[in-house]
């Protein structure tokens, strides 16, 4: 019982921290945010980012639908130029169990701690998302969200959903959503 115990506690912690992301703004103080209002994708920094470009069309569309959600209108003269940034690293997770065999105070070589190991692998990935202002050509915003992704193309889309709109809930600076 103990041992089934032990991994529904491992399955709730790992299936919970797939889905946080951990989210971070940071902005220029000068910048007035009410007078933008629309939006156009920034091709040279988008290309630069080191991901297949379906996951840029999945980021895209996410950012795309967040942005026009916000008020924004996506247009060929923008107020605003998005850009994104990405990083991917892999997490190699150990739970160790000393749940283990023995008898008495003394100690036995054989059959001491023999507990089970169960190692779990996540890709965990950093988006950046940049605002920059389309006039001065000048960073005035940018968020960044770190999450672990899926493998599962059904699920994609979805996480990518979940991490853009964790990241612009940081936008506009000031307003607070919650």
């Amino acid at each position: 019982m103990k041992i089934f115990s032990l991994f529904a506690l491992i399955s709730v912690m790992f299936l919970s921290s797939c889905s946080t992301v951990r989210v971070a703004a940071d902005y220029d103080e000068q910048a007035n945010f009410s007078t933008y209002k629309s939006f156009a994708f920034y091709k040279p920094g988008i290309d630069k980012a080191d991901i297949s470009d379906l996951d840029k069309k999945r980021i895209l569309r996410a950012i795309e639908a967040d942005m026009i959600a916000k008020g924004f209108t996506k247009s060929q003269n923008p107020d605003i130029l998005v850009s994104i940034f990405t990083k991917t690293k892999e997490n190699v997770n150990i739970y160790q169990s000393n749940i283990g065999y023995g008898y008495g105070w003394g100690w036995n070589p054989w059959f001491w701690n023999a507990g089970y190991n169960t190692v779990s692998r996540t890709t965990e990935g950093t988006l950046y998302i940049d605002l920059i202002d389309a006039s001065k050509k000048e960073l005035v915003w940018q968020g960044m969200g770190t999450a672990a992704l899926t493998e599962n193309v059904n699920r994609k889309q979805e996480r990518m959903n979940e991490i853009v709109a964790a990241i612009l809930e940081k936008y506009p600076p000031g307003v607070s959503t919650k």
